[in-house]
């Protein structure tokens, strides 16, 4: 044992090439003379820094290249269970909708006002909007993340102006994303909105904090939770999830793949 301590790395290469192993032996063999002697291992890397950091770069870039295609067929392996088995968010009654309440197309949001990927979504939301006109609604359900102060605060608010009137709702919704970054100032920055946009103050100030806000905001989070939705923003067009803040393109393909399966027609 004391004379596999003591061997260098040249006389490691004479001791393992002396004697006839298959490619299974050898890697062991090593394996094992490594782990019992690791200066081994850093006699090598001082010899050879520059060839050790570029081989780790090269072996890092091709985990990451592994770890998004099996991401990637993952993904895409849920994504085919979902055209057959949809899933359903729950479309209240006194559902805020953006579009025709009719249209083919439901597009359904888990966001934070306060992500910035989720003013990425918004965006996408406004595209999506505008490319198939009456043939989508699009309802709006929170999600706000712990980590963002005032995600919640805007919630509220948003849940207090609906109470008031929808068109007061999908204004303040458009403002705070285009104005994302002056949710810092807190109540201060939605207070002022909601005056500029012509709430009823008084009422607003009492329902920001009411139950029924509040729960609501709850069942959109336990929804979110039931579908997988861990991060912002999340959707559900026609049942079909998606996670994160994908490109116009990505939904525009599950249009696509939903009509030529017969599940909708434009």
């Amino acid at each position: 044992m004391q004379l596999v301590k003591k061997i260098s790395l040249g006389a490691l290469s004479c001791l393992l090439l002396a004697s006839c192993m298959t490619d299974d032996q050898l890697k062991e063999k090593m394996t094992k003379i490594i782990k019992e002697n690791p200066s081994i291992v850093l006699e090598s890397i001082k010899a050879n820094p520059a060839e050790y950091l570029m081989t780790f770069q090269d072996a890092a870039k091709n985990a990451q290249k592994d770890m998004a295609e099996m991401r990637a067929k993952k993904e895409k392996q849920e994504l085919e269970k979902t055209y057959d088995n949809p899933l359903t968010p729950i479309i209240r009654k006194d559902e805020l909708i953006r579009g025709p309440k009719n249209a083919p197309l439901t597009l359904v949001e888990y966001s934070d006002f306060e992500c910035p990927f989720c003013k990425r979504g918004y965006t996408t939301v406004m595209e999506l909007m505008k490319k198939y006109g009456n043939n989508i609604r699009f309802v709006y359900k929170h999600l706000p993340l712990s980590f963002h102060k005032q995600a919640k605060l805007a919630s509220q608010y948003y849940e207090a102006m609906r109470l008031q009137k929808d068109d007061l709702a999908f204004k303040f919704h458009d403002e705070v994303y285009k104005n994302q970054g002056k949710l810092k100032q807190g109540e201060k920055f939605l207070s002022k909105l909601a005056k500029d946009l012509g709430a009823d103050m008084t009422r607003l100030k009492k329902d920001v904090t009411s139950k029924d806000v509040l729960d609501r905001i709850e069942q959109d989070e336990k929804e979110a939770a039931s579908f997988g939705m861990q991060g912002t923003p999340g959707f559900v067009l026609n049942g079909v999830p998606v996670k994160g803040a994908y490109p116009t393109s990505h939904f525009e393909g599950i249009v696509e793949e939903l009509k030529k399966r017969g599940k909708i027609k434009l």
